[in-house]
């Protein structure tokens, strides 16, 4: 039998960037150019031609760019994504008859050989393309053609090498053996926010006058300091009722004392599910007040979704299949053996009534989206099935595209990057365990200068309610001011949970890394304002992260070599290098280090005789500098960090005599 894709003999290979072979989707966000390099080739010597089609979902047609040869059969192509949605894209390549002809013609007449007969084979091609057109088009193909057909000329040779004849052609080609993809590769849009945002996390019930149970208003009270402080995502832990039965205590005992008020994470009781409010923070009504309120503060609300429940949860006496039951008659718990959580009951994904367990939790992320809700964060995505967030987030997405899901998955490496296969838009990192200068080189480095950067969006924190390293626990004050520069500067998207960070509280339960008297389990009277609290340098730091353009990205940087391995040196810069931010930070919490950087002059076409100014955000200080090798001392009682804009000229003749 016939191949009749025989005739087809460009080869279209190793087209990036593609996830698992176009199984899952690459990301970007809107205003992004997404790049796609691909090896096209043939057989013999005659020309390619390349071009990279795209549309958005729902459009009829694609558009097309032409993709460009770098090197060595390697091409490029490139487009721009507007809209939040899919975007479909492929390439097509074919052999370029006419350029080849149009080459061979040049070259023969550069070696002075006459070439009639090579006229008459264009001239008889673009009699073919001719057929294709009409009007006055078709009617300037067919005199071109008998201009061809008149023999050797100057005139027939400037003709059949001009621009414009093979432009002309371009147009009515039929190109019947062009090759494509097989199949269309997708890339998701989404919202800025989800490449570039600042998180805030705090515990509604904390919220009132001292033990007093806070409400909704009392966070709507504390709006105006939160986003003083250049936060734009407000997460809260679960709102929902907690259950009582099995109740956890203060830090994480197993017995609860009547007045304690339990863990958020153990949701449902007799007041209700996943689409209710717990009593003592308000009403429904006050929950949309503090969406509206907080929206109006230039945020928005980040909702906890954590799909699991109590043992008083309604769906346990309505739907008993949905979990799965011990031979003693009791419902299996959490656990991760040895540590047991007898106030949370896992769903059972395998429950053979699975479609229906899918509907009610699709319907749980549908109630909150009618509320005002477009942010979640999920609550250990990695212990519910794959194929379950894959439909839901698709699903939500097609109603709702502006919607943005956090996986908090402190997992295996490879569970992690499937969540962010399946849709997640962000997710947490391991990060807060990376604390040396080789480990933040690496670990950045597998982030952003591999396949991961085209899906896997970090979120990095430098504390949560249940991790607290043993580095902020005995690195004091710097030790909190050097992470949060770290989180917001090497990453577009970072967090914190407060006001533990702000207030740099660092009294720890045991060995266990986490806090000692944990709000998971009770009620904290923080005092805010107190002496010693670092509100003003995470206020700084977002408003240079708001300012500035490089740092809203997190695969733009590049690690800089300097001498001494408890400073970390790295720069971040725009595409056209009008923003370029060199950020130092002392990893050393306890002593002064310094060392010599070396700078990338020609990258940035920085003449190595020329001087170029640093001025640093954080302080203010200002820094004229020269040549590619410069001296860094950074106290961390004083500052531990630079986070300095780089002005590759200086902005007038006297800088240089004023600074130095």
């Amino acid at each position: 039998m016939i191949n009749l894709e025989g005739r087809k003999r460009v080869i279209i290979e190793n087209v990036q960037p593609t996830i698992n072979g176009g199984q899952f989707p690459v990301k970007r966000v809107t205003g992004q150019t997404l790049k796609v390099y691909a090896d096209i080739f043939a057989d013999g010597h005659d020309l390619i031609a390349a071009e990279l089609l795209y549309k958005k979902a729902g459009d009829k047609n694609f558009r097309s760019v032409p993709m460009k040869e770098i090197v060595n059969d390697r091409w490029q192509g490139r487009f721009t994504v507007e809209q939040v949605g899919n975007y479909y894209y492929n390439i097509r390549a074919w052999i370029d008859h006419f350029r080849t002809w149009q080459h061979d013609v040049r070259k023969k007449t550069e070696d002075n050989q006459k070439v009639a007969v090579e006229l008459q084979m264009g001239a008889a091609y673009l009699r073919e393309v001719a057929q294709n057109a009409g009007g006055y088009d078709k009617k300037q193909m067919l005199k071109w053609t008998d201009k061809l057909d008149s023999g050797h000329t100057d005139e027939t040779i400037a003709l059949a090498l001009s621009e414009e004849l093979s432009e002309m052609v371009d147009l009515y080609e039929q190109r019947p053996y062009a090759a494509t993809l097989k199949q269309d590769l997708v890339v998701t849009v989404d919202r800025s926010r989800a490449i570039f945002s600042s998180w805030y996390e705090l515990f509604p019930r904390s919220c009132g006058r001292e033990t007093e149970h806070g409400t909704f208003k009392d966070v709507e009270a504390m709006l105006a300091d939160i986003a003083k402080m250049g936060f734009d995502v407000l997460y809260l832990p679960p709102i929902h009722p907690i259950g009582k039965k099995h109740r956890k205590g203060k830090n994480n005992s197993r017995t609860a004392r009547p007045d304690e008020p339990g863990s958020p994470w153990a949701i449902g009781s007799k007041e209700g599910g996943h689409k209710s409010i717990h009593p003592q923070l308000g009403t429904m009504a006050d929950f949309e007040s503090l969406v509206s309120q907080t929206k109006a503060h230039g945020m928005e609300i980040a909702m906890d979704l954590a799909f699991q429940c109590s043992p008083d949860h309604p769906y346990v006496k309505e739907h008993p299949e949905w979990f799965k039951w011990r031979p003693d008659g009791t419902v299996q718990f959490a656990e991760n053996p040895p540590k047991k959580y007898e106030d949370i009951i896992p769903l059972n994904f395998e429950t053979e009534k699975w479609p229906q367990l899918w509907a009610e939790l699709k319907s749980v992320i549908d109630f909150w989206i009618e509320k005002g809700v477009r942010i979640f964060r999920v609550d250990n995505p990695h212990t519910k099935a794959f194929p379950f967030w894959q439909w839901a987030i698709e699903q939500t997405r097609k109603n709702h595209p502006d919607t943005i899901f956090l996986a908090e998955a402190f997992t295996r490496p490879k569970v992690m990057h499937r969540l962010a296969k399946i849709g997640f838009n962000q997710s947490y990192t391991y990060f807060t365990w990376r604390n040396t200068k080789h480990e933040l080189q690496e670990y950045l480095t597998e982030l952003t200068k591999t396949n991961l950067s085209d899906y896997f969006r970090p979120n990095f924190w430098p504390n949560t309610p249940d991790i607290f390293s043993e580095y902020l626990q005995y690195g004091g004050k710097p030790a909190f001011i050097i992470r949060l520069i770290l989180a917001a500067t090497l990453s577009s998207n970072y967090g914190i949970y407060g006001p533990a960070y702000e207030l740099c509280f660092s009294e720890a339960f045991g060995t266990k890394g986490e806090y000692l008297d944990s709000e998971k389990f009770e009620i904290k009277d923080w005092d805010r304002h107190a002496p010693g609290n670092i509100s003003h340098i995470i206020e700084r730091t977002n408003q240079i992260r708001r300012e500035h353009p490089a740092l809203q990205e997190t695969n733009n940087i590049d690690f800089l070599h300097i001498d001494n391995d408890m400073l970390l040196c790295y720069i971040k810069a725009t595409e056209d290098f009008s923003n370029i931010i060199l950020t130092a930070v002392n990893i050393d919490p306890y002593h002064t280090q310094s060392g010599w950087v070396q700078i990338p002059l020609d990258k940035f076409q920085i003449p190595h005789d020329q001087p170029y100014m640093l001025h640093d955000m954080l302080t203010n200080d200002k820094y004229i500098w020269q040549g590619q090798t410069n001296f860094i001392e950074l106290n961390p009682h004083i500052m531990p960090a630079h986070v300095m804009i780089l002005h590759r000229k200086l902005k007038r003749e006297t800088d240089f005599d004023y600074f130095m």
